[in-house]
């Protein structure tokens, strides 16, 4: 009957949870004007407020504004440097699924739920279970854990986009040579670099190529570039096209210059990743393989000791 409330209670926050990214995600995903004149064109009458209103999905009526609201509200008691932060952090990773702060503030409350959930399990508990009457013991540590987890998957968001930028950027600088030394400028070589793949570098040269139209410097557009990915081979690399350019250094040979640094940076933390390869084995082996074996091969001996020594208390 226990674990039937506690399955209860974590499907409930799941859900909750689950419907709050697909809004999310539909938000960042759906452009609304676009359907909204495709639906005005295809009409003969212009449809009301009341048909507009309905002809949307649930989750941006009722769910999206309910956690914008929740996230404004969330606000309101947060310092100004953590909102800061917050929004460094989003930007850092890409803005996942059209996030913004009020919405990541709006996701950490609903994870505090979870430890409601767990004192409501633990009050409603038959007498005699081993959570009966502990409901501070189990919903302070999910509380804790509901409202860590959106930051920790931010972090892990930051670290999956950082080390695709650093695996991509050699490549992307190979090319952006080519490109450059084929006659094209820099930034045709960027809108190549952008036309050739679909990763998180080639998106951020499509935007600088896009700010560079709306008229700004190129050297601000790469500048925020940088800013935007916090990387240190990027910032380097930036630095190095913005000093070629003010000082009139031939664009090519900086690039092939930049590409074999970042190859060999590449080369080195590869290498890295394989000497820390043997100490992360190390746990597993200490406490799944070694135990096994030790089982293994220490069964046939211990039954022969109690063998024998069963053998001589029956003979006593």
């Amino acid at each position: 009957m226990l674990w039937i409330i506690v399955l209860f209670g974590v499907l409930i926050l799941g859900g909750v949870i689950l419907v709050v990214s697909l809004a999310f995600r539909e938000g960042g995903d759906v452009n609304p004007l676009e359907s909204r004149l495709a639906d005005y064109a295809d009409g003969d009458e212009p449809p009301s407020l009341e048909e507009i209103e309905l002809s949307q999905p649930l989750t941006e009526r009722i769910i999206y504004p309910m956690a914008r609201t929740l996230g404004e509200f969330a606000l309101r008691f947060t310092p100004q440097k953590a909102i800061q932060d917050t929004a460094r952090k989003l930007e850092l990773a890409g803005n996942p699924t059209g996030l913004d702060p009020t919405l990541f503030w709006s996701l950490r409350i609903v994870g505090l739920s979870l430890g409601a959930v767990m004192f409501f399990v633990a009050t409603i508990a038959p007498p005699g279970s081993f959570i009966k009457g502990k409901g501070l013991l189990w919903g302070i540590p999910a509380a804790a854990i509901g409202f860590y987890l959106p930051e920790l998957w931010l972090r892990s968001k930051i670290g999956r986009r950082q080390n695709e930028v650093r695996k991509a950027m050699p490549d992307a600088l190979d090319l952006l040579t080519i490109c450059v030394e084929a006659g094209l400028g820099f930034d045709a070589a960027m809108a190549k670099v952008n036309e050739k793949w679909d990763n998180e570098l080639a998106i951020e040269f499509g935007r600088v190529i896009r700010e560079i139209q709306l008229g700004k410097l190129r050297r601000e557009a790469l500048r925020d570039m940088a800013n935007r990915m916090g990387v240190s081979e990027m910032t380097s690399f930036v630095a190095a096209v913005i000093q070629s350019e003010q000082l009139g250094v031939s664009m090519a040979k900086v690039l092939r210059i930049q590409s074999d640094q970042m190859r060999m940076k590449r080369r080195q933390r590869a290498e890295e990743e394989a000497h820390k390869a043997p100490i992360k084995m190390l746990i597993p082996m200490a406490l799944l393989i070694f135990p096994a074996i030790c089982i293994v091969l220490m069964t046939p001996a211990v039954l022969m000791l109690l063998r024998s020594a069963l053998g001589g208390l029956l003979g006593l």
